[in-house]
């Protein structure tokens, strides 16, 4: 297999093989620091000053790692950001299933995580970020099948930019309140109403200007 499909599948051999590293790693921290029940994160339990630096590093790396391999396997700016999303999309869904299959979490739909920790943690519903790794995953993928040339436009990219700053408001929002109380906040936090009414029209600007940039593209071939 050669061309675009072969460049999807060893994409796609990465970021499954990458969330189950991820998983993997998350899995040994639950143990660590939640070693009655994994299957409970609230109330927190913080990171200790020796694990936290290592968390960050490891955060930024796993983007370097997906940015690097999406720049080797394509060129042009659209079809790298494709590779990119659809790497990050892949990955992110990948490793919700090997979490579920290793340990039995996420328990419900609705369940509560620790999504990320740059630059402060964000807090949300594993299932919100799932949404945006299917439309990463489905974009990216549709772009990267095609051998069509797809370009960006500026109105398709504040789209996309505006819509993600919402979505991402949405998860930063949480922790925002317990920056300033500090350490003891974070332990006594629990998971209240997560922002869906500013989550989804960020996530709708998201997928109206990655679809718009599939349509416009076409209508120009």
């Amino acid at each position: 297999m050669k061309g675009p499909r072969a460049h999807l599948l060893w994409l796609s051999l990465f970021a499954i093989s990458m969330a189950y590293l991820e998983a993997a790693v998350v899995v040994y921290l639950r143990s660590l620091y939640y070693p009655d029940d994994p299957l409970v994160i609230f109330p927190l339990r913080v990171l200790s000053r020796y694990h936290l630096p290592i968390e960050l590093a490891r955060e930024l790396a796993t983007l370097i790692m997906i940015l690097s391999v999406a720049r080797l396997a394509e060129r042009g700016l659209a079809r790298v950001f494709a590779a990119f999303v659809y790497v990050f999309g892949v990955w992110d869904i990948f490793y919700y299933l090997w979490l579920k299959l290793i340990v039995g979490w996420p328990v419900s739909w609705l369940d509560w995580d620790i999504l990320f920790l740059i630059p402060w943690p964000w807090l949300g519903p594993w299932i919100a970020p799932v949404f945006i790794a299917a439309l990463f995953t489905l974009w990216g993928g549709w772009v990267l099948a095609s051998a069509r040339r797809y370009r960006w436009t500026w109105g398709n990219a504040a789209l996309i930019v505006a819509g993600a700053v919402l979505a991402l408001a949405a998860f930063l929002q949480p922790a925002w309140p317990l920056l300033a109380a500090g350490e003891e906040a974070f332990r006594r936090y629990r998971p209240g109403g997560f922002w869906w009414g500013l989550y989804a029209p960020g996530y709708l600007l998201m997928a109206t200007g990655l679809l718009r940039m599939l349509v416009s593209s076409r209508l120009q071939a």
